[in-house]
């Protein structure tokens, strides 16, 4: 019998949030608040987690902590919302926590782009393929950031693995997602702009059906109107949203996105849910910039 992965399909058509990985005064991850934030957004509506993406600072944890946010992700969402955990690096890395999450009882999984200096078209197929065809129980997401890949080029990876049912699209070209998407099957996988809510709008009249959030975290009632007014084709009601949240989003990404994590963090903490800290290559906001990003949580949470 073929696995149709419905479940993972109609989750991935969401808001997919990125929850953030809270550090302790040690800068240890802090449980307790990691928990507290995940029921946060449960409570709030959210019914797709993402744990060990950006957002996340997947880079920036050891192997054991991502074994952990995994774990503790999937131990307090129960069946409240479908998980899609972020795995990457090398080929056994990735094999290793996609296994993981499957034991855990992860529904899918996330594969980031890969950082290595020279990628080929062929090899980004060989990478994926092994991490797909080592959980083929599980739906396969590849994150896609490498605006030279082409379509077709999914469909070969799609033709071996049909456990890859999803793409996080974020290449931030409205008119190359559509040429990609239609070369590689528009109908045959789920679309997520993989941009957030500042690309959700032109990415879903070009056929994504999913954003990706890192601001949920923050607001999640925010997000989800704006899902809610793009599934019901209400652009301008979508775009009232966008321009909500637009200068938030462009505080996140001013500087090639170099506060894309701090500026979060920074909305929870001046909200008293978590510390602002996060980990090197990131840093936290200057005193001078956390004002703004502390009244524009405050106009959310009113």
């Amino acid at each position: 019998m073929t696995t149709t992965f419905e479940t993972q399909r109609t989750a991935l058509a969401d808001v997919v949030a990125i929850p953030v990985t809270p550090f302790a005064e040690d800068g240890t991850i802090d449980q307790a608040t990691h928990r507290a934030l995940l029921r946060r957004l449960l409570d709030g509506g959210v019914r797709t987690l993402t744990p060990n993406g950006n957002t996340g600072e997947f880079y920036a944890l050891t192997p054991r902590e991502r074994q952990l946010v995994t774990e503790w992700t999937i131990d307090e969402t129960g069946d409240r919302a479908v998980i899609l955990v972020g795995v990457g690096h090398d080929v056994p890395t990735a094999v290793a926590s996609a296994r993981h999450a499957r034991e855990q009882g992860a529904q899918m999984v996330m594969v980031h782009q890969p950082v290595h200096p020279y990628v080929s078209q062929s090899g980004w197929v060989d990478y994926h393929r092994a991490i797909a065809e080592a959980v083929p129980e599980l739906g396969v997401v590849p994150y896609i950031r490498n605006a030279q890949l082409h379509g077709f080029r999914l469909a070969e990876l799609a033709d071996a693995c049909p456990n890859v049912i999803g793409v996080k699209y974020a290449v931030p070209d409205a008119a190359k997602f559509a040429a990609f998407a239609r070369d590689a099957g528009l109908d045959r996988f789920v679309w997520v702009a993989g941009l957030a809510e500042p690309y959700a709008p032109s990415y879903f009249s070009a056929g994504a059906t999913g954003f990706t959030s890192g601001l949920v975290n923050v607001a999640p009632a925010v997000s989800l109107n704006m899902i809610e007014a793009l599934r019901s084709g209400d652009f301008p009601a979508a775009m009232k949203v966008w321009e909500q949240i637009r200068r938030f989003e462009e505080l996140r990404a001013a500087n090639g996105s170099a506060n894309n994590v701090t500026v979060v963090k920074e909305a929870l903490a001046s909200l008293g849910l978590c510390r602002r800290d996060v980990r090197p290559p990131s840093r936290q906001l200057p005193e001078d910039e956390r004002a703004e990003v502390a009244a524009i949580a405050a106009g959310w949470s009113m």
